[in-house]
């Protein structure tokens, strides 16, 4: 037999430090380093105009380069005042990277209107109390603990992993479109800020939602102006009533059914757990689309109705100027979330010729961007199926579409394929992101690391 060269052997016991790392449970300190990452995390309170994103990016940065890596693999970029967070974990080949996606930036929170300081995590119960500790600085700080865990380990990854981290997901996300032009040439991105599992009420399993699209935010804003003149005197031209009656055109609209290829295996996924008439109608219209009956069924139902159309709703009403005058203008928000795939200015078309009154002004409002959903590649759909499984062996991984937006549209929009593969599972009536008390479960911690272990193993060897 011929002796093995230094280089084979090297490689060799690699890839045995690297099966072995994917295997192995995580230990206690590895458990206590991320749920104290996690609350450090908290306690920046990185909501816009507060300038903290920089310093817990810094911070962040700090346990990545206690453990192992160096000041040259490390970039913090200021963007006004916030930041983005970049760092490289380099592959042993040159191939494309893998971008690992989250946000540092959180909504604001009222200290008063909370049981507790936002902004102090507090253990109780089982959970971790605090803003942002589901959205996004869970999966955010399990993926800076994993990457500082596996590369103290040993760990090489065969592809390089890039760690991106924006700083106004939130608000404006100029970091993320700064990150997704830097990195664009990226083979797929993973999203903590997607994707995740639902446990019931008695803390059961129920489904793993593997995030493979969402739909475009936009605005428009339906402008009616007129004359005016005194109220004593009213016209037939009222600028409100007009814009009233716009609006009921609108409301009565119903975008035409849509469907691709993540819609329509989340739809046969869902009619299988939904089951009676639902579960009926989402069979039907997964293997015919042009079935309006069971279209308009599932449209029925409020968390399933942005799966088979556009969906526009009117959020904001303003007008008039004086409580004794006609009104000289009236103008509504309507928020749209778009079906992917379907270009912005083809919906302001439509909403032209439904809200019909050739006097009104229908404008984009900001700079929306679209993106169209991403393949269910295979590597993908095994990786997640592999980390999703090793917890709960026969738990069904649904690929699915979100109703909102993430960072991930950008980068979708330049060409990356991403995937939201968020490690946490929790109820339902345990979703507080955006709202008061939001928390997390402190059980939750030990299985995350493993999810994360297992994905960037299998897909970055």
């Amino acid at each position: 037999m011929r002796a093995m060269t230094r280089l084979t052997i090297a490689l060799l016991l690699g890839a045995s430090a690297s099966a072995a790392l994917a295997q192995a449970a995580p230990s206690a300190a590895d458990v206590a380093q991320a749920t104290d990452i996690l609350k450090k995390s908290i306690a920046f309170p990185t909501v816009e105009g507060r300038g903290q994103v920089p310093a817990y990016a810094a911070y962040l940065a700090s346990v990545l380069k206690a453990g192992g890596f160096a000041d040259s693999e490390i970039s913090i970029t200021p963007v006004g005042e916030t930041a983005t967070l970049v760092v490289t974990f380099p592959g042993k080949r040159a191939d494309k990277p893998i971008v690992l996606m989250g946000h540092m930036d959180v909504v604001e929170a009222n200290p008063a209107d909370w049981t507790r300081d936002p902004f102090v995590a507090v253990e109780e119960g089982g959970y971790i109390y605090g803003r942002g500790s589901e959205d996004n600085k869970f999966d955010v700080s399990v993926i800076v603990a994993t990457l500082a865990q596996m590369r103290k380990a040993g760990f090489k990854p065969g592809r390089t992993l890039i760690l991106a981290l924006s700083g106004d997901e939130e608000t404006h996300m100029a970091t993320t479109k700064l990150l997704a032009g830097q990195l664009k040439g990226a083979e797929l991105a993973l999203n903590g800020d997607g994707g995740g599992g639902l446990l019931s009420a008695d803390g059961q399993p129920v489904y793993y939602g593997l995030q493979a699209g969402e739909k475009t935010y936009a605005d428009f804003a339906i402008t009616v102006t007129d004359p005016g003149g005194h109220s004593s005197a009213p016209t037939g031209s009222n600028a409100i009533y007009r814009l009233g009656k716009a609006l009921a055109r609108l409301d009565a609209y119903h975008f035409l059914p849509q469907i691709n290829e993540l819609t329509k295996a989340s739809l046969e996924a869902a009619a299988r757990e939904v089951g009676g008439d639902l579960g009926a109608a989402m069979a039907r219209f997964a293997a015919d689309p042009t079935d309006a009956a069971a279209a308009d069924r599932i449209s029925q139902e409020p968390e399933y109705i942005g799966q088979v159309r556009t969906t526009c709703v009117a959020t904001m009403v303003n007008g008039g100027h004086a409580q004794n005058a006609l009104p000289q203008r009236a103008t509504a928000n309507i928020n749209c979330r778009i079906f992917p795939g379907v270009t912005i200015p083809s919906i302001r078309d439509t909403l032209v010729r439904v809200i019909a009154d050739d006097s009104a002004t229908v404008t984009i409002l900001d700079d929306p961007t679209s993106s169209d959903a991403s393949p269910l590649r295979p590597d993908v759909v095994k990786a997640v199926n592999r980390a999703v499984h090793a917890r709960y062996p026969k738990l069904q991984v649904s690929p699915n579409m979100s109703a909102g937006a993430t960072d991930g549209l950008h980068f979708r929009a330049l060409g990356v394929p991403t995937y939201g593969v968020s490690s946490l599972f929790q109820r339902a009536e345990d979703g507080f992101a955006h709202g008061l008390n939001e928390r997390i479960p402190v059980n939750g911690i030990a299985p995350a690391l493993a999810h994360w272990r297992s994905l960037l193993t299998d897909l970055a060897k």
